[in-house]
C-alpha cells in the first residue's frame, strides 16, 4: 500500500550499492539466488523455535532483494533475473508461514493455510495481470523500473516485511497476525481482480 513511498526513499541507496557491487563483479543472478537461500534458512529457523535469528534472516533476505534489483539495474537486466526474482521471493513467502505451522501444528496450522491461500489468490491476480500487461504493452513505474507491471493492493512488500517481522518477534500472537495479514491478502486480491478487469477492458 505504501510501496512507492517507501522506493523514493531506499532506492538512491540502493542504487549506490549495486553499482558498487556490479564493479566488483557480483551478479544480480547470484544475489537473488544467494538471498532465497537465506530466506529459506529464516523459515528453517523458524521452524526449530530460532525466532530472532530468523528475523535477522529475513532481513537480510530483504536487504538481497534489494540489491539484485540494484545490480541487474547497474548493468543489464536480463529476463532471466527478472523471472528469477519474483518466483523466489514467492518460494520465500511461502516458506515462512509453513515454518510456523511446523514449529506449532495445532496452534498456527490452520492460520498458516489461510494465509497462504491468500498469497495464491493475491499473487495469482498480481501475475495474470502482468502477464496480459505485458502482452497488451500496458506499463508503470509506479514501483521504480520493473521488468513486470506491479498491480498496486493493499497488501504489497512492505507490509509483506512488516508482518514477517511481527511473527517472528511475536510468535505466540502468529495466529492472530496471520488472519489479519491474510484478510488484507484477501482484500488486496479482490482488489486486484476488479482493477485489472478495469484496466484491461479500458484497453478493448
Amino acid at each position: 500500500m505504501i510501496d512507492a513511498n517507501v522506493r523514493r526513499l531506499i532506492d538512491p541507496p540502493l542504487a549506490h550499492a549495486g553499482r558498487l557491487l556490479a564493479a566488483a563483479g557480483i551478479g544480480a543472478d547470484a544475489v537473488t539466488i544467494g538471498g532465497c537461500l537465506i530466506g529459506l534458512a529464516a523459515a528453517l529457523a523458524v521452524s526449530a523455535g530460532q525466532f530472532y535469528l530468523a528475523l535477522g534472516l529475513l532481513l537480510a533476505n530483504r536487504i538481497a532483494d534489494g540489491l539484485d534489483g540494484a545490480i541487474a539495474r547497474a548493468t543489464r537486466p536480463t529476463d532471466r533475473g527478472a523471472f528469477l526474482d519474483i518466483a523466489l521471493d514467492f518460494l520465500v513467502y511461502a516458506a515462512v508461514p509453513l515454518g510456523f505451522a511446523a514449529w506449532s501444528p495445532h496452534a498456527n496450522a490452520f492460520p498458516a493455510a489461510f494465509l497462504l491461500a491468500s498469497f495464491v489468490a493475491n499473487g495469482s491476480a498480481f501475475l495474470a495481470f502482468s502477464t496480459m500487461a505485458e502482452k497488451r504493452g500496458i506499463a508503470t513505474t509506479r514501483q521504480g523500473q520493473k521488468s513486470i507491471y506491479y498491480l498496486a493492493g493493499i497488501a504489497e512488500g512492505f507490509e509483506t516485511i512488516a508482518f514477517m517481522m511481527a511473527f517472528c518477534l511475536f510468535p505466540s500472537a502468529f495466529p492472530i497476525l496471520a488472519t489479519i495479514f491474510a484478510t488484507l491478502c484477501w482484500i488486496s486480491a479482490v482488489g486486484r481482480l476488479v482493477l485489472g478487469w478495469k484496466l484491461l477492458a479500458a484497453q478493448v
